[in-house]
């Protein structure tokens, strides 16, 4: 069975005691259970104080068959950040102005050129998605009509394609690793953790929207001062996630709290803020359909 672990990023410390408390020991070098694997939801750097140990305990534990994983919108904001755009001589596919480098710091601060060239070239292996016997692992959002539009390897033409905003890629890796976002109305912003203005909010794309607001339909990460309905745009764009669907699990989205909770009966987030003074969060999969609150286990 799993154990699946949401966005780390750069929290060794936090790792290695979740792991420890979920019965991982390390062997070889690598922290193996005797009769359980780890899943990864992605978003293992930037912002902690150890992102390169982190790296050092996953990829050996995925590499060695220990854990399964799935890249996170960091670790694609990280390959585009560092591959040129053939398009535009001298720049990057994710461009290097203050926000997108303020992200990525540390990331360049603590990992030598030559280990991140080579972690560079493993994300680009990390599935976007898994569908297992039983449950399914992504990092921000299902979407089987998404998913249908992504084939392939992660080459430097899909990573064009993929950040150049208009095309069916783009908004396809978007959704499936950032998350589906709703324009907000005229006047209305919010700031985000990071405290940079925003005009569009992530929403419950799990839910129906029929009878939602801006407010009620935002994530709850996401604080919306509106209770204007939603356009009918939003309703009838929306896909969401079915009720009789197998378990799928998620990060990305910065929960706060002091004991996880459950988004719905088979909709499980495991990102619970670590880098922003909350805790690393894992749940313990043992082949239930209907998801248990009580296997949520959490960082002290």
């Amino acid at each position: 069975m799993y154990d699946l672990i949401g966005d780390i990023h750069g929290h060794a410390d936090a790792l290695e005691r979740l792991l420890q408390q979920l019965g991982y020991e390390k062997r070889h070098r690598i922290y193996r259970h005797p009769d359980r694997q780890a899943i990864f939801l992605g978003d293992f750097i930037d912002r902690g104080p150890r992102i390169l140990e982190t790296l050092e305990i996953v990829r050996p534990m995925i590499d060695g068959g220990a854990a399964l994983a799935v890249m996170g919108n960091h670790e694609l904001n990280a390959l585009a950040y560092h591959t040129p755009d053939q398009s535009h001589p001298g720049e990057h596919l994710r461009p290097h102005h203050a926000k997108n480098v303020q992200q990525h710091a540390e990331t360049l601060r603590q990992v030598p050129a030559g280990e991140l060239a080579s972690y560079l070239e493993w994300f680009r292996t990390l599935p976007l998605w898994l569908e297992l016997e039983g449950l399914r692992a992504v990092h921000a959002c299902w979407d089987e009509a998404r998913m249908a539009g992504i084939s392939g390897p992660i080459s430097d033409e899909f990573l064009h394609a993929a950040c150049s905003p208009g095309g069916r890629l783009f908004e396809s890796v978007e959704a499936i690793l950032k998350g589906k976002e709703v324009r907000l109305p005229p006047g209305v912003t919010f700031r985000d953790k990071d405290g940079h203005e925003r005009l569009a909010t992530r929403i419950k794309w799990y839910e129906p929207p029929d009878g939602h607001t801006y407010r009620t339909y935002a994530m709850a990460s996401e604080p919306i001062d509106s209770d204007l309905p939603l356009p009918d745009e939003v309703t009838r764009a929306a896909a969401p996630y079915p009720e009789d669907a197998q378990p799928v699990f998620v990060g990305h989205y910065w929960l706060r709290g002091s004991r996880p909770t459950l988004l719905r009966g088979n909709v499980a987030c495991l990102d619970w803020s670590v880098a922003k003074g909350g805790f690393l969060c894992a749940y313990r999969w043992d082949g239930e359909r209907a998801l248990d609150a009580g296997k949520f286990v959490r960082t002290a």
